[in-house]
């Protein structure tokens, strides 16, 4: 079987855009098909300023809701990044191969660096360092795929760049992974702003569905979505985001076409009260299966516990044989205690 790897960072809580997009597919998809490993990288929170505790809130969370989604521990493997050690161990050898250049190219530290020099601040030098931490998630198990969105996709030339260089250097170690993008996954943008990402990393906004909120408040949020002008349905990205954003959203919930759908109403008020219902009923299973998870937190740690001990018992080797490789000392074992005895 193919090695996939993914990972969410508990940065903000879990959308209907992180469940659509992704969380779905490794559910009904990936982890039947592969041999899956789904991490929560919290490592990767601590890029900006962050509340401690409110990213141990998060990572818990963040865990129980891919369990709820309908990840089973026994088809995948579930963990925390910061539990297992050979994350951190193999950032600092990838750091050792990639340049200054190629972490200044990235889109997302260009982006977030230039807003706060803006403000007359600056940015911590992991936001700069991160993408090597991811590509040492993704090659330290040998992964084949990585499912990403477009916005990531950057991040997994990344990795093979470092890959194939390091192979190059010192000799075979890594698997180059590639990005795949699976089909059937959905973006979902923001229903206020049609034209970003529906992103977790807000921490409220009427724009955002969260996979927690209530029935009630899905429909309110969805009902006031932004549409465009104009009174006709019709499925039209480009010229008709907000409309093209609900007929998505609506399709991917049922199993539906966004272009047949178009034709299907006649209102906007018909289209957004149809996607709200949609919308609570793609959530209700998640949110009920989540309540029965929080009232069992034995479960959930027991869960992290196992997939970090096998996520580290896949790792060891492969960041072992990198630093033989790069050149570094092998430890030396103590000898046998009391031998002659």
């Amino acid at each position: 079987m193919k090695r996939v790897f993914s990972g969410v960072k508990p940065t903000g809580h879990l959308t209907l855009g992180n469940y659509l997009g992704a969380m779905r597919q490794w559910a009904e998809v990936d982890q039947h098909r592969a041999d899956a490993l789904f991490c929560v990288v919290d490592l990767h929170a601590l890029t900006v300023d962050h509340d401690p505790a409110r990213v141990r809130r998060l990572s818990r969370q963040t865990a129980t809701l891919l369990l709820a989604a309908g990840l089973d521990p026994a088809l995948c493997t579930l963990f925390v990044q910061s539990h297992v050690d050979e994350h951190a161990r193999l950032s600092y050898l990838l750091e050792c191969v990639a340049t200054d250049g190629e972490m200044r190219r990235m889109i997302q530290y260009r982006e977030k660096a230039a807003r706060e020099r803006e403000r007359g601040g600056s940015v911590r030098l992991s936001l700069l360092t991160y993408p090597v931490l991811m590509a040492a998630d993704i090659l330290a198990y040998g992964t084949d795929e990585v499912p990403v969105g477009d916005d990531q996709a950057q991040h997994v030339e990344l990795t093979r760049d470092l890959a194939l260089r390091f192979n190059q250097r010192y000799g075979q170690t890594f698997v180059v992974p590639r990005a795949t993008h699976p089909a059937v996954a959905a973006r979902v943008m923001n229903l206020q702003a049609p034209a970003s990402k529906m992103g977790k990393s807000e921490d409220s906004g009427p724009g955002i569905v969260y996979l927690l909120d209530e029935p009630d408040v899905v429909r309110k949020k969805v009902m006031r979505a932004v549409t465009d002008s104009g009174r006709e349905v019709v499925y039209d990205r480009p010229g008709r985001p907000g409309v093209a954003n609900l007929l998505e959203i609506l399709a991917a919930c049922t199993g539906g076409n966004p272009e047949t759908l178009g034709g299907v109403y006649e209102s906007y008020g018909a289209l957004k009260k149809d996607t709200a219902e949609a919308v609570v009923e793609v959530l209700r299973p998640v949110q009920a299966r989540h309540k029965e998870l929080c009232a069992d937190p034995v479960y959930v740690e027991g869960v992290l516990r196992e997939g970090a001990e096998k996520a580290r018992a896949m790792a060891r080797p492969v960041v072992d044989s990198a630093y033989r490789a790069i050149g570094l000392l092998p430890p030396v074992a103590e000898p046998a205690l009391n031998a002659a005895r």
